[in-house]
Order: C-alpha cells, then structure tokens, then sequence
C-alpha cells in the first residue's frame, strides 16, 4: 500500500496551497507548464515546503520522467 502522504500529495495547481505568485492562476511556474516551456528551475528551501511535490507535479503535467535524488 502506498504512504498516506504520497497519497494526500497534490497532483494539480488547484490542489497546490501556497506560493501564489508561482503556481495561482497567473503564476510564473505555472504559466511556463500551460505554455509547455519549462526550461529549468532551482526549488529551495526547508523541509516540507513542497518542493519534491512541487517538482513531481511538473513532471507529471508535462509527462517527463522523474527521478528523485537526495544529496
């Protein structure tokens, strides 16, 4: 059974909260994946601020492949 909080992980914009200027409706990040134009981003941060959510989202909206690395 997968982990409740991979399960509870947002997998749209809409179901995002937070960071408005980046991902609302006429947010940066999320006018670049509406427009397919994603180039590359740094996503920094504390801990649990969404930003493997964040990136896996993108990756799945834009159906790229995702590989999670932990440095």
């Amino acid at each position: 059974m997968e982990p409740l909080a991979e399960r509870m992980r947002p997998k749209t914009f809409d179901d995002f909260i937070g960071q408005e200027h980046l991902i609302g409706k006429n947010g940066v990040i999320r006018k670049m994946v509406e427009n397919n134009n994603l180039h590359s981003i740094i996503l920094w941060g504390p801990p649990g601020v969404g930003k493997t959510t964040l990136a896996l989202m993108v990756a799945q909206l834009l159906q790229r492949p995702f590989f999670h690395l932990s440095a």
